[in-house]
């Protein structure tokens, strides 16, 4: 009989534990965020023609976040205009994305501590070096339509500031002589010019940049929980070297 009741003590004791376990699982379960990116901003968020799939510096940065804050992420791409509108309506939670931290962009959404900080880099054919815009008031340069610094070019007193819809059609009128000086976003600039389409172009490593601002990761302003988790896992990233990597990765550091 005692033998019995050690037998039934033991399989009580199992079904206990069994079932505290079923009921400790949806809490221990690891929560997924869907995480927007872009399609097109190379080398920041971009979709891979080759394998279908969204690559760039900012979509390593939050697997690389996730993992360190214990969360899984869903990363998709959807058009820049779309980000802000997607991440309000709670179609998505979280971007990640070549999106500059603004003042207007502030009053709608909460960013992260400043993941990534640049300006404009210049790409140049000329063995000269120019340190201030000063230097090429005298010649025509080209620029991105819709960058911040196209409009700084401008009232510098260059000759002419030629707007072109891509870096890659900037780089080719560069390489041809039709430019003296092509402007860009410096880690676009460096990663195109990493790839060696045009050899001969250099980035200018002494240019000070005109326009200088962040990129960061935009969640819900509602969601303070989850922004602090990613401002912890950032600084670790951070102290530990991994976000240098990342961009040494993309050739941009």
């Amino acid at each position: 009989m005692r033998h019995v009741r050690r037998h039934l003590g033991g399989v009580l004791s199992l079904s206990a534990t069994v079932l505290a376990g079923s009921f400790a699982s949806p809490a221990a379960a690891e929560t997924t965020y869907s995480v927007a990116s872009t399609a097109t901003a190379v080398p920041f968020g971009f979709v891979d023609a080759k394998t279908g799939s969204v690559r760039g510096i900012m979509v390593d940065v939050i697997n690389a976040v996730a993992k360190d804050a214990g969360f899984a992420v869903n990363v998709s791409a959807i058009p820049a205009d779309e980000l802000i509108p997607s991440l309000t309506s709670n179609k998505i939670d979280i971007i990640s994305a070549a999106m500059y931290i603004t003042p207007a962009r502030k009053a709608m959404i909460g960013f992260s501590d400043p993941v990534y900080t640049y300006g404009e880099g210049v790409a140049v054919k000329d063995p000269r070096y120019y340190k201030a815009i000063d230097e090429l008031k005298s010649e025509v340069v080209g620029a991105l339509i819709g960058a911040g610094h196209a409009e700084a070019l401008k009232k510098t007193g260059v000759r002419e500031v030629a707007m072109y819809d891509s870096t890659a059609d900037m780089l080719r009128d560069v390489n041809t002589g039709r430019l003296q000086a092509g402007f860009a976003d410096y880690p676009i600039l460096a990663y195109e010019l990493a790839q060696a389409t045009y050899p001969e172009l250099r980035l200018l490593r002494n240019y000070r940049p005109q326009v200088v601002g962040s990129v960061g990761i935009g969640v819900r302003k509602a969601d303070i929980e989850l922004r602090a988790k990613i401002n912890s896992s950032l600084a670790r990233l951070k102290a530990v070297g991994t976000l240098d990597r990342i961009l040494a990765d993309w050739k941009v550091k």
